[in-house]
């Protein structure tokens, strides 16, 4: 099999016109093809008049050897790479203990799952409860203002992003994520495919267990022994791969007093701004704006503001909504999420701005816990500001930049629940997001015309943006100082987002496969 790689045909093409416009490309007679498959597909939208779509097409000949002796000079046309999944080990007959993964995020769910088609039969554990309970309590904050710290969206869940892909597909996705430039599952879609993907794992011989909440490890001598749960059960494993999400303070807090080493890193802070998507479409697409293979528009902004920090969108839905993710009473997060369809009214990006260890209260080198305790600070700031009742602090765009509160909204209804509270969002982020959001907003503006509106939403607070902690690891994977400790994902400071997540889930659990295999 070879591989077309940059074949651009216009946004409006005809739904047959890939096979004669790859024959025309490569030169060869439409009976000579004998089928091709879309690898990837993204667009160049820069003439918004005329927006390109740009294939990557894998492509079976009768004539292979001749027809790349013709296109020797082509660097466009070669044989495709394998791209297929090979697995690094597999499990002893006479396994001795049974790996362990603490967490079912995405980084928890793949390392296990890989662990499982390996034949290691991992014990995962879940602090909160199953998916489609979590969905329930999660709706109890949104429309109730009730909070259950133990079960929220906090608390969920080689060419390894191929993979990762593949076994997405596998359980439930939709098959265009194979190759759409920037892939989409929509957050409802997650919840049947995390119950397929632990239904594989189960059926593997793995075992997952949830309400499991690990208070700490098992160490002898630098190495790991197993895990005490918190109703006194202790677990004997050599193997534990730590994949929690960054927001499990808990579970930093006991590892940093049981002495595994974690520093301090950079995070970021900043609000959720809504704008009407219909603005975004036609800013980023102009004429064709509603386009149903373009969908709804995204963007990716960043600016180096005069006070040397960097502003920058994370997180963009399009579609979607603002929501509520705290993970502790008395606290305000926000988030974002969009369904499969994005088809909200709002688009909402996150608009943060990078904070560094120097900025946390403390030393942060005798400290490394002291960001979670500056994310505490502000998370508090909003909680107070949008009332004491988990409703979130809003202001108009308009009105932040000239630093008065909001009275009242305008053009663009919040998506947020269970409510804002309009206010002046300056007593809920450090004077330097402020200067440099107020910088950067007009910045934005020159870019996707209209970002300024003085009707756009800005909902606080937005701190999870990623781990203020990172648990080091070797190049073996494992934790510095703790032998058997396999820090992953968010949580460890080693992703940022589901893709990322997985992959450092997949790569974890090679290494522990690894691990065990060496020890025979």
């Amino acid at each position: 099999m070879l591989r077309l790689t940059e074949l651009k045909l216009p946004l409006d093409h005809a739904a047959d016109a890939l096979r004669p416009a790859l024959c025309q490309r490569l030169g060869i007679a439409d009976g000579e093809l004998i089928d091709f498959t879309i690898f990837k597909r993204s667009y160049d939208a820069r003439k918004k008049s005329a927006i390109t779509l740009i294939y990557t097409l894998d492509f079976n000949v009768r004539d292979e050897p001749a027809l790349l002796r013709k296109l020797a000079d082509d660097r466009n046309v070669g044989p495709r790479p394998n791209t297929d999944y090979k697995f690094v080990a597999q499990a002893p007959a006479d396994l001795k203990t049974r790996p362990v993964v603490i967490g079912t995020g995405p980084c928890g769910l793949l390392a296990g799952l890989i662990l499982a088609q390996m034949g290691f039969k991992p014990i995962i554990l879940e602090r909160g409860k199953a998916v489609r309970e979590r969905t329930k309590d999660t709706w109890g904050l949104w429309r109730n203002n009730k909070l259950n710290p133990e079960s929220n969206v906090q608390f969920g869940p080689q060419h390894h992003g191929r993979k990762v892909l593949e076994e997405f597909v596998k359980a439930g996705a939709p098959e265009e994520i194979m190759y759409v430039s920037k892939p989409h599952i929509g957050t409802f879609r997650l919840v049947k495919m995390v119950e397929n993907i632990r239904a594989t794992i189960t059926d593997l011989g793995g075992e997952i267990r949830f309400g499991s909440k690990v208070e700490r490890l098992v160490i002898d001598d630098h190495q790991v022994r197993g895990v005490v749960m918190a109703d006194g059960q202790t677990i004997a494993t050599d193997h534990v791969v730590l994949a929690v999400g960054h927001s499990a303070r808990d579970t930093f807090q006991a590892l940093y007093e049981q002495g595994v080493f974690i520093e301090a890193k950079p995070f970021s802070i900043g609000f959720r701004i809504e704008h009407p998507q219909a603005m975004i479409d036609k800013a980023r697409f102009g004429p064709n704006a509603g386009n149903e293979i373009l969908g709804a528009a995204d963007y990716k902004l960043v600016h180096h503001c005069g006070n040397g920090r960097a502003a920058y969108s994370f997180c963009m839905c399009p579609g979607g909504q603002v929501v509520a993710a705290t993970s502790e009473e008395g606290r305000v997060v926000t988030n974002g999420m969009s369904q499969y369809s994005r088809a909200e009214r709002n688009a909402n990006a996150a608009l943060v701005v990078e904070v560094k260890p120097e900025d946390f209260p403390g030393d942060y080198r005798t400290n490394p816990l002291a960001g979670i305790e500056y994310q505490r600070q502000w998370e508090s700031a909003a909680f107070v500001a949008g009332g004491s009742n988990y409703a979130a602090p809003a202001q108009r765009v308009g009105d932040f930049l000239t630093g008065r509160p909001s009275t009242a909204l305008g053009e663009v209804d919040p998506s947020y629940q269970p409510g804002v509270h309009m206010t002046d969002l300056a007593s809920c982020a450090p004077a330097y997001v402020i200067d440099a959001l107020r910088e950067a907003i007009p910045a934005f503006d020159k870019q996707i015309r209209g970002f300024a509106m003085a009707d756009a939403i800005l909902t606080g607070v937005e701190t999870r943006t990623s781990s203020p902690i990172r648990i080091k690891r070797g190049a073996d994977y494992q934790s510095i100082n703790t032998r058997g400790l396999y820090p992953a994902g968010e949580g460890a400071g080693y992703a940022g987002g589901i893709l990322s997540a997985g992959v450092d889930g997949i790569k974890v659990a090679e290494a522990v496969a690894i691990s065990i295999a060496e020890q025979r």
